[in-house]
């Protein structure tokens, strides 16, 4: 995006809440904005703080990870809750799905963090084509794959095939449900997922591993 929009204190805020340029981080706003929502329907203002305005104070937080430039451009890596972060090294997932979901055999894929021992560690589901096996060919092409035009850090540690890949009813990867179902944590919004059955797949393989 080559600036931001007239009028709008647009800014980038380390996890310290400092505001830097030419470095990851969240996208804020410092003030107001026409089309800024003053609630959520059916709700008590909790669900509303906390997805815009628990981060940091007096500041609206949009869920972004984002880079700006020198020239006050930026850059955007994907949501903020998409993020993930072995080794202290921050990941956008679109960055693996771009190269995963070119291979042949695959048809889509999603990736989450797991918590292990003070670290993250990638795990990612892949939905296959009719006929082809997630076997050690193919998870060596994925693995070589990313760490070629990625890096070392965005290899995943686990691999597993699933069925299809949960998305919302408006086609959206549910990235945090699948991260939620991998800690044995309570899906918050199970009902705007189109295909929840492919969670209890998730659930298993997670009890599994």
């Amino acid at each position: 995006m080559p600036s931001a929009g007239l009028g709008l204190n647009v800014q980038v805020f380390n996890t310290n809440g400092e505001s830097v340029k030419e470095e990851r981080g969240e996208l804020v706003c410092l003030n107001s904005f026409p089309n800024q929502p003053v609630g959520f329907w059916n709700d008590d203002g909790e669900r509303y703080h906390n997805a815009y305005w628990a981060d940091f104070e007096q500041c609206w937080s949009h869920g972004d990870d984002v880079l700006m430039t020198s020239h006050g451009g930026m850059r955007f890596f994907g949501r903020s809750d998409a993020i993930l972060n072995p080794g202290g090294v921050r990941i956008g997932t679109a960055e693996i799905y771009q190269q995963v979901n070119q291979l042949d055999g695959i048809i889509d894929s999603i990736a989450v963090g797991r918590t292990h021992l003070n670290d993250e560690k990638i795990v990612l589901f892949v939905q296959l084509s009719p006929s082809v096996e997630l076997d050690d060919k193919l998870q060596h092409a994925i693995k070589q794959q990313l760490k070629t035009h990625c890096s070392p850090r965005h290899v995943p540690s686990e691999i597993y095939a699933i069925s299809e890949i949960p998305k919302t009813k408006s086609g959206k990867l549910v990235e945090l449900a699948v991260k939620q179902v991998l800690h044995g944590q309570e899906i918050k919004n199970k009902g705007a997922i189109a295909n929840p059955h492919v969670l209890d797949e998730v659930a298993q393989l997670a009890h599994t591993a």
